[in-house]
Parts: structure tokens; C-alpha cells; sequence
């Protein structure tokens, strides 16, 4: 089985919210009940009888208490219990989770392709604007030249001008496109490997299903309370750590997927080609993600990416569509190793 240094702890799951809140409602519950029935409590304490049961009822306590045995089997049951009760109000089970996370990972993989044909032709026209305003600013130059032999001043000073503004101009324009196309090369390598990401969640669900129901089957509830009282491995505890572990990954990853894809609409929204305008705020936006740690989807490719977009020498050709990964051979699930 994976590693379990990044377990979370069962106060941190829903279902431990559930067992704090019953355990703090049991707490208020006899702490009301003392207060209500403490008079009768003490006339019974003072009779043999009930002397006798107060001290079996504590005598059981500390037993539970110092017993490592049955302290895990009373926790073991609680937690269970907490589970089942969380289970009735929200989905727990992680292969019903990651089914969920299947179709929205489709459902995001449609919208980004539609983001990335929009970035597509946003860069285009952006492409266009740059290769425009270089002939324009070559002709305003030769203006301004031809001005300056004649010795017509004003003409020489207004087409210099008029150069220097489109010079200016084109500074940013093209700034805006490294970042476009940064943009444009993070959301292709994440599109691709989202995919593959799709397919091996999918492979999972199905691999793992079926491995469950032969667990759940060979180690009945009763055989994992047996097993935590004798301190052995719970398989199906196990089983399921390890899906949990595969569940939030899942979840990091989708999350990260979709805050990328909400950051990219923003920027592209910023940006007005027709005027040549862009919000400084999209831009800011995009530098701040690439300063930002490794992203969970591109790994080591993040950085890669970002120095390819800055790279003069390596043209990105807007043409090539965007070709749907295929798993190699000898791919290896990326999952497979949550359970080793």
C-alpha cells in the first residue's frame, strides 16, 4: 500500500466531523443529565447497591481506557458508525466520488477545448496587429525620412511620432502575446494530460471496484474488528485509505484544473484586440500563476513550458491542432502505486 505519511486523520474527514459533533452533543447530553439527576445520583451512591454499580461502571472505564484491544475496537466501531451516519446525507463512497470526478473531468476537457480554439484565434489576430503595425511603422519611417530631405519638418516630426507611439505599442502587443501564448501552452499540455488523466481514473474505478467486492467479501466487517483488536492490518481499512489517497488527488487536481481554466477565461475576457487594450490585472493574474509552486497536472513541465513561450527560437505553430493523447504501451497508471 501507498505510503500513509499524508493520511489524513478521521477528525479531518467528514466523517469526523460527524463523531465531533455527536461526541460533543453526548458531552452536553450527560452533563445536562448530571445537573438534572445529581441529587438522586448522590442518595444512590450513599446505598451499597449503587455504590457497588458506580464503581463497576468505572471500574469498566479505565479498563476500556488502558486496554489497548479494546480501545481500538471501541474507536474501530465508533468511526464506523460515524461513517455510516455521514453516509446517509453525503457520498463517501470513494469509487462513487471518482465516477463524479470522471464526468466532470470530461466536462471540463470540452470546455478548455473550446477555451483553446478561442485562444487560438485571440493570438491570430494579435499576430496580425503586431505584423500590421511593423509596416506601419516602417512606412512612417520612410515618411518621416523622405520628409526630413525635403526639409518638411512637421510631416518628419508627425510621422517619427506616429512610429515611436507604434513602436510603443508593439512593446506590449507583444508582451501580451508570450503571455497568450504561455497561456495557449499550459492549456495544451494540460488538455492532454488531463486526458490520460481521465483514462486512468476510469481504469482505476473499473480495476478497483472489482478488487473491493472480492475484499469486502473475503474480510467481513466482523474479520476487520477482529483484526484491529489483535493488531493486524485491516485490508479493508487499507483498501480504503488507499482510495482515499487516490480521491483527493483526484480532487487537488480537478480543482486546479478548474481554477486554471476560470484564470485563462478571465484573462482572455481582459484582453480587447479591436482597441489593442488589455487590463493589467489578467496579466498580473497569469505571472502570479507562474511564480506559484508546481502545478499537480504538469509536474516539471510547468516550468518547461514557460521557458518555451519565452524562447524566440521556439515558434509555436497555431495551426497544429490539438491531437488527443494516447496512452503509450507501457504506460503505467499513475495510480497504481497508491496501492503498492
Amino acid at each position: 500500500m501507498a505510503s500513509n505519511s499524508g493520511k489524513k486523520s478521521f477528525w479531518s474527514k467528514p466523517e469526523g466531523v460527524t463523531g465531533a459533533i455527536v461526541l460533543a452533543a453526548g458531552l452536553i447530553g450527560g452533563g445536562l443529565f448530571l445537573s438534572a439527576f445529581l441529587g438522586p445520583i448522590l442518595l444512590a451512591l450513599q446505598t451499597t447497591i449503587g455504590l457497588v454499580i458506580a464503581l463497576m461502571v468505572l471500574a469498566a472505564i479505565v479498563y476500556m481506557a488502558l486496554d489497548p484491544k479494546v480501545r481500538n475496537l471501541v474507536g474501530y466501531m465508533y468511526k464506523s458508525l460515524m461513517r455510516w451516519v455521514t453516509g446517509l446525507f453525503i457520498q463517501m463512497d470513494p469509487i462513487g466520488i471518482l465516477k463524479s470526478y470522471v464526468d466532470d473531468l470530461k466536462d471540463n476537457l470540452r470546455k478548455m477545448n473550446r477555451q483553446i480554439n478561442q485562444l487560438r484565434g485571440q493570438m491570430q489576430k494579435l499576430k496580425e496587429l503586431i505584423v500590421n503595425n511593423r509596416r506601419q511603422i516602417e512606412s512612417n519611417l520612410t515618411l518621416a525620412s523622405k520628409a526630413r530631405e525635403k526639409k518638411k519638418q512637421n510631416v518628419m516630426i508627425l510621422k517619427s511620432r506616429k512610429a515611436g507611439r507604434l513602436k510603443e505599442s508593439n512593446v506590449r502587443l507583444e508582451d501580451l502575446y508570450k503571455k497568450m501564448e504561455v497561456l495557449y501552452r499550459v492549456l495544451t499540455k494540460m488538455y492532454e494530460n488531463s486526458e490520460i488523466l481521465a483514462e486512468d481514473i476510469k481504469d482505476q474505478v473499473d480495476i478497483k471496484e472489482q478488487e473491493r467486492k472480492a475484499i469486502r467479501a473475503s474480510n467481513s466487517a466482523m474479520k476487520s474488528a477482529m483484526s484491529v483488536i489483535s493488531g493486524d492490518p485491516d485490508k479493508r481499512a487499507m483498501f480504503d485509505q488507499a482510495m482515499e489517497a487516490v480521491t483527493d488527488d483526484v480532487a487537488n487536481k480537478v480543482g486546479e484544473m478548474e481554477r486554471f481554466m476560470e484564470m485563462s477565461a478571465n484573462f482572455m475576457e481582459s484582453v480587447d484586440l479591436q482597441n489593442g487594450v488589455f487590463e493589467e490585472e489578467g496579466m498580473k493574474m497569469l505571472e502570479k500563476w507562474e511564480r506559484e509552486g508546481v502545478s499537480l497536472i504538469l509536474g516539471g513541465e510547468k516550468d518547461d513550458l514557460i521557458t518555451q513561450a519565452n524562447n524566440e527560437e521556439d515558434v509555436l505553430d497555431l495551426n497544429r491542432p490539438v491531437e488527443n493523447p494516447i496512452r503509450a504501451e507501457n504506460h503505467r497508471n499513475q495510480y497504481d502505486t497508491f496501492f503498492d
